[in-house]
């Protein structure tokens, strides 16, 4: 039908939230698997009475319905050539929890940590968690089948359902555990073949292939609720669920255990399994390799190249222990640990978390899902992965496993040649025959991931036609006319058919090297798997500043690489690097680059956004802020040298400037200093150490450098200063001017080389230009002075860790909430500050995020809201709860600005707070001696 008499009728119907903009398409067009499939429209509906007409108007208008909680389905499951229904905006509540019963009443669309959280309280749990825990729904959950890393303890989603409340294809309502027409109609169906379904189906855990119809035997009570969990969306439509809640263990403990690979690693599950193991997950050792090629760090692991972790609970740690030296003692590994510190297992576990997005780096060129989730039984894993790993070469291709060895499920991502002109093709013969090898060994296509469009095609190759067409024929009851999900499962779409990878996709223009990606732009935007890490509930990290204040997808590194995907797809977002709807998405980007770490993948949204401004305005007309903020440091030599800068304190002046540069009205604009930070500063010669007044240290907190100075000198350096103006040149790279970047970088690396040739370090007090040095520098120039400028600038924290002999301020009481700068925190690291102000004895309360000002983003018309909205989602909190008498550390100007603006809030440098000690923290001011 017409897209327009669709919506229409939605609205007609009372579903207010619908949306068919080429936007939104683009937004929901992929889930985290490799499938293409752009909606007719997207629904968003605030509560079930909602969701019922939804279900009922596709009915009467035929369109084709797919469900979406997350979108984080790696098969395919998530995506629909009609009209794709997302629970997750509205649909979130966890109705109630008996914590005698031990159950939970939840919708389709909460997310699993959040329920969680919920249950916590009564010392309960949902006992499958999936690795995308922090975002997947239990709606989702139930479509699939999930399992997660703890399914070994305590079992797949289907074996914690309880009860379900859905609307089927065919509209009929059912509250499982009463009698239906079509519950009728299954058992009829069910006693028709049981010969059958007990020969092949449910035959060990993991087998989730296929239509679950082992539940409906009388055996099994012929639970239909546990019949429709892992039927994909293709069979009814979930409104609500009651899932059964476990008691959560007082302690858990880990064994770590090492293997020479990952055969052998596999080799001794079935040895492990008579231990009382809640998981038992397998993890190769190229996956922690490229957490240490990013800079990130890895706690000790047991030699090996490849690992297990092997669960173990206990109502004291003692016992727990116990549990997991045993497992040690029978694990015949080359080596193993121990781990019992919460904190270190949570370290573990997130790596284990991150597998899909880290393993899809792992290889030399980009590993992909589509054959992801194949289990075998335990017992057979070893033998299976040997023989897998060999098709794999005979194919020339090459993949990570990893996964769920204790129930002998193995994900893995494979480096397909999806772009090459036989991709397509190969990749089917690859997945016909990996689905003939896993037959062979009495395995199943999908372990807990669905079938989606990945593996429903291939099902003839691991059940007889009996049971395919048994599959046929329950799809029959509950969705004659097949709008449910269709292509998946039942009448499905070709494997290879629909692969976003394999569209007619172009290389755009582009002013930036993409080094990280070969030149590649399609390669850096495809980077993002879908995983969505960026949508997950908040875990501590800075992404995506943006989404958690408006949790609108748009605004999702996720969101946002979807749009640049079909950017360079061209069928839908059309204009290429000019296309609105690329522009609406990255307009609230605060370029954070909170994504190029926290992203298992490594997108680096805030490379990508300056790209597409420095294309969208090249030889047009700019927004009036690009011409004010971005070329800030050329207003403030001007008005330094005319002695214009005292104008700014001018109440008129200010109202006028930002009227005329673009800038809010609600903001303040920092007035410039009269006196610079070089014009303080003695020379000397042959020093260790010189201090770069950068633009902001310069024009606005001359202090921060005299403090600096005065610290190191005090710390036996013999301190200078870089005589010449050095500006990093950030504030036209994040506006998309880069040809005046350009010019200011190269003149910057012109001042700085020296310094670095004759081995002296630098000293970069503004986070955000030294990181501007690490990051965009690169992209910008091709240089070989700039790897070595680049290796000897360092921030303070950085320097004085170097420094034999220097002993930091005794801050032992002092309370201090940290604010990291997002591009320290995200490009810099933060490590050495929390070592150096572990030294001092200060309580230190690290803040997780972005402050929301982020350089010009804050500042600018149009971005106001969010910038506080982002501000309340960490920080501001954090200061209200901190101590009256509590240092705030801000080492980012823009952090310091907006601390100052929504908080009246004066926060320190970290120069300020060790150079002056106590006495700073009781005065606020440094008691200089220099």
């Amino acid at each position: 039908m017409v897209t327009a008499d669709l919506v229409a009728a939605l609205h007609e119907a009372g579903v207010a939230d619908v949306d068919d903009s080429s936007l939104t398409r683009a937004l929901y067009s992929s889930d985290a698997s490799l499938y293409r499939v752009p909606p007719l429209a997207v629904a968003r509906p605030r509560d079930v009475d909602e969701l019922l007409a939804v279900v009922a108007t596709a009915r009467e208008t035929g369109t084709p319905l797919t469900m979406r909680g997350t979108g984080t389905s790696i098969a395919g499951n998530a995506v629909g050539p009609g009209l794709v229904v997302d629970t997750r905006r509205y649909l979130g509540r966890v109705r109630s929890i008996d914590p005698e019963a031990g159950t939970a009443e939840v919708d389709p669309g909460v997310v699993h940590a959040d329920l969680q959280r919920a249950a916590a309280p009564h010392g309960l749990r949902f006992g499958p968690d999936p690795s995308t825990h922090t975002r997947c729904t239990i709606g989702g959950m139930i479509g699939n089948n999930a399992c997660g890393s703890r399914a070994l303890g305590y079992g797949r989603t289907s074996d914690n359902v309880e009860a379900l409340d859905v609307v089927t294809g065919a509209g009929e309502r059912i509250a499982t555990g009463t009698p239906s027409r079509a519950g009728a109609a299954l058992d009829e169906l069910v006693g028709r073949h049981l010969a059958t379904i007990r020969t092949h189906l449910g035959r060990f855990p993991r087998q989730v292939s296929g239509y679950a119809l082992e539940q409906l035997l009388p055996e099994h009570g012929r639970r239909l609720d546990r019949f429709l969990v892992g039927s994909e969306g293709t069979l009814a439509v979930v409104l609500g669920a009651t899932v059964r809640l476990v008691r959560d263990p007082a302690h858990r403990v880990l064994a770590v255990l090492g293997y020479a690979d990952m055969f052998e690693a596999a080799d001794a599950v079935p040895g492990l399994l008579g231990h009382p193991l809640v998981a038992c997950e397998g993890l190769d050792q190229r996956i922690t390799d490229v957490i240490r090629a990013g800079g990130g760090t890895v706690p000790d692991l047991p030699r090996g190249g490849g690992w297990l972790f092997a669960e173990v609970t206990g109502d004291s740690e003692a016992e727990a222990v116990a549990l997991a030296e045993a497992v040690v003692a029978d694990a015949g590994a080359l080596d193993a640990r121990v781990v019992a510190d919460p904190r270190e297992q949570a370290t573990l576990w997130r790596i284990r978390e991150d597998g899909a997005g880290l393993a899809a780096r792992s290889l030399g060129r980009p590993a992909h899902a589509g054959w992801e989730d194949a289990a075998v039984p335990p017992d057979r894993l070893g033998r299976y992965l040997r023989d897998f790993d060999a098709l794999l070469r005979e194919h020339g291709l090459d993949g990570v496993p990893y996964g769920h060895f204790g129930d002998g499920c193995v994900h893995v991502r494979i480096d397909f040649g999806l772009r090459e002109p036989d991709g397509p093709a190969a990749f089917r013969r690859f997945l016909d025959d990996g689905a003939r090898l896993v037959a062979s060994y009495g395995g199943t296509l999908s372990g807990e991931h669905g079938d989606g469009r990945a593996r429903s095609a291939l099902l003839p190759l691991m059940y007889p036609a009996e049971v395919v067409d048994l599959f046929a024929q329950a799809k029959g009851v509950l969705d004659p006319d097949g709008l449910l999900n269709p292509g998946v499962l039942v009448d499905p779409r070709p494997a290879e058919s629909d692969l976003k990878l394999a569209g007619p996709l172009r290389e755009p223009s582009r002013a930036l090297r993409w080094a990280h990606d070969g030149g590649s732009v399609v390669e850096a935007v495809h980077r993002c798997t879908g995983v969505g890490k960026c949508v997950a509930t908040p875990v501590g990290g800075v992404m995506c500043p943006s989404f958690e204040a408006t949790r609108d997808e748009k605004d999702s590194t996720r969101g946002r690489a979807r749009v640049l995907q079909e950017m360079v797809d061209g069928r839908l977002v059309r204009d290429g690097w000019r296309s609105p709807e690329l522009h609406e998405a990255l307009d609230l980007c605060l370029a954070c680059k909170g994504c190029a770490s926290d992203c298992p993948t490594g997108i680096d949204m805030a490379t990508y956004k300056v790209e597409a401004l420095h294309q969208r305005y090249r030889g047009r007309l700019r927004p009036r802020s690009h011409y004010a903020l971005g070329a800030l440091p050329r207003w403030l030599r001007l008005a330094s040298r005319t002695g214009g800068a005292g104008l700014l304190r001018s109440g008129l002046v200010q109202r006028v400037a930002k009227a005329a540069a673009g800038v809010d009205r609600r903001r303040s604009i920092p007035a410039p200093v009269s006196a610079g930070a070089r014009s303080r500063l003695a020379a000397v010669d042959r020093p260790d150490v010189v201090v770069w007044a950068d633009t902001f240290t310069e024009h606005f907190t001359p202090d921060h450098a005299t403090a600096a100075v005065d610290l190191l000198t005090r710390a036996g350096l013999r301190v200078g200063y870089v005589e010449d103006p050095a500006c990093c040149g950030l504030t036209w790279v994040s506006t998309g001017q880069l040809a005046p970047a350009r010019r200011q970088l190269r003149r910057t690396v012109d001042v700085l080389h020296p310094y670095a040739a004759a081995g002296t370090r630098i000293l970069a007090l503004e986070p955000s230009c030294l990181a501007t040095l690490r990051t965009d520098a690169a992209e910008l120039l091709d240089d070989a002075r700039l790897p070595v400028v680049v290796a000897h600038t360092r921030t303070l924290a950085e320097l004085l860790a170097e420094t034999d002999d220097w002993t930091p301020p005794d801050l032992t009481g002092v309370e201090v909430v940290a604010q990291p700068h997002c591009h320290h925190a995200s490009v810099i690291g933060w490590q050495a500050d929390a070592a150096l102000l572990a030294r001092t004895g200060a309580t230190v309360t690290k803040v997780a995020g972005c402050c929301g000002l982020a350089g010009n983003f804050g500042v600018e018309q149009g971005h106001y809201e969010v910038s506080v909205a982002v501000a309340e989602t960490h920080l501001l909190p954090a200061v209200r709860q901190a101590g009256e008498g509590a240092v705030v550390l801000a080492d980012g100007f823009s952090c310091r600005t907006q601390l100052a603006d929504l908080a009246g809030v004066r926060s320190m440098h970290l120069a300020e707070l060790l150079a002056g000690g106590r006495e700073t923290v009781r005065t606020g001011r440094i008691p200089y001696t220099a």
